[in-house]
């Protein structure tokens, strides 16, 4: 790796961190949707264990990619792992005691016939796929206000809020557009993966979250341009500078956060991506081109989640109380060493991830229906 320089590999990490969040997106999206509308898509107990087994094969892989992108952020970006998870300390342990919930409710759920015992763990995947997604949204509208921390003269950062502070209303805002994306996603999924009675619920379920996700993804749009004081540096934070986030000085200025789309006119193709997806995703759940809906879907979550990276860059985690200490993708990083190790993994393990994730798929590809779920009732969820 001695060809890419310091700076080079800055980018190149920022931008591997990126995919991983696009790829927990994509697939864990539709199974926390589909665990979401589970109540609703299912009427009785053969309906709800259609949408189970829908997800399935491949609930568990998903989380991998949560896991990895949580290690990456703990290899690359040491400080921000530290600052954010101490900070945020109490929404961490809701979203993991969340994600520690969804594998018993999966497992546990069938092994029992009394009604009592599986309406339990329906409730039990239903909670624990929205609060993933709520919290994961309003973390990232967080990322557009600043959190409250700071550095001392010896680089310690203090954080100065509860968690009473992160419920701000554009973090709200974000939260529910988190929310309705994970359930147009899973719709969509779902809708490849089902017939009868199921498909048909689920349907609506894509009409309404796709029209909503139009409609949050404005609205914080806009509140973003006119409303959120973004941040821009003035001075210092260049690339190749060194690992301290104190070295700048950013001033912050209405509409700041669209500054990129003005200097990279190609950025604005993610924020149309967000919304011809979920364009295209309610027409094409209308017209049941089911594959391509599922498709449109993903183009909507990867073109908002890429907005939202897109305007803050290069900032990754901006600081409310002092805007000069904010993290960005040139002053957060670990050692050039550790990027030149993690990247040499990443060109070798992840190809081979994504070959066996594919192959997974392929090889338990197929719709459920009830029919089917009788005829396997003791060797499926």
């Amino acid at each position: 790796m001695e060809f890419l320089d310091y700076a080079t590999l800055k980018f190149i990490w920022w931008a591997l961190i990126g995919v991983l969040w696009l790829g927990f997106a994509v697939t864990v999206g539709f199974d926390l949707g589909i665990a979401m509308m589970l109540r609703y898509v299912g009427r009785t107990d053969e309906e709800r264990r259609v949408a189970i087994n829908a997800v399935a094969p491949h609930w568990d892989g998903n989380q991998v990619w949560l896991v990895t992108a949580a290690a990456a952020f703990f290899a690359i970006w040491p400080n921000v792992y530290a600052t954010a998870f101490s900070g945020m300390y109490l929404a961490m342990l809701i979203l993991l005691f969340a994600l520690i919930g969804r594998p018993p409710a999966f497992d546990y759920r069938s092994k029992m016939p009394q009604t009592k015992w599986r309406n339990t763990w329906d409730w039990v995947l239903v909670i624990t796929g929205f609060v993933p997604a709520l919290i994961l949204g309003v973390g990232m509208g967080n990322l557009f206000i600043g959190a409250p921390f700071e550095f001392d003269e010896y680089l310690r950062s203090t954080w100065h809020g509860g968690f009473i502070d992160l419920l701000h209303p554009f973090a709200i805002l974000t939260g529910l557009l988190a929310v309705t994306m994970f359930l147009m996603q899973g719709g969509t999924y779902l809708m490849l993966r089902s017939k009868n009675n199921v498909y048909k619920r689920t349907q609506q379920v894509v009409k309404v979250a796709s029209i909503v996700v139009i409609v949050l993804f404005a609205i914080g749009g806009f509140w973003i341009a006119f409303g959120i004081d973004g941040m821009r540096i003035t001075s210092g934070g260049e690339p190749g500078g060194v690992t301290n986030p104190t070295l700048k000085t950013v001033e912050l200025a209405t509409g700041a956060w669209l500054d990129n789309y003005s200097k990279y006119p190609l950025m604005m193709i993610a924020p149309v991506l967000g919304f011809l997806g979920a364009f295209g995703a309610l027409v094409l759940s209308k017209l049941e081109r089911t594959s391509v809906s599922f498709w449109s879907s993903s183009l909507s979550l990867i073109g908002i989640i890429l907005t939202a990276g897109f305007s803050l860059f290069p900032f990754i985690f901006p600081s409310s109380l002092n805007p000069s200490h904010s993290f960005t993708a040139w002053d957060a990083t670990g050692s050039e060493l550790t990027l030149q190790v993690a990247l040499g993994a990443a060109i070798i393990f992840v190809p081979i991830i994504l070959a066996y994730t594919s192959w997974c798929y392929k090889k338990m590809w197929g719709p459920h229906t009830v029919e089917s779920i009788r005829e396997n009732s003791n060797s499926l969820y």
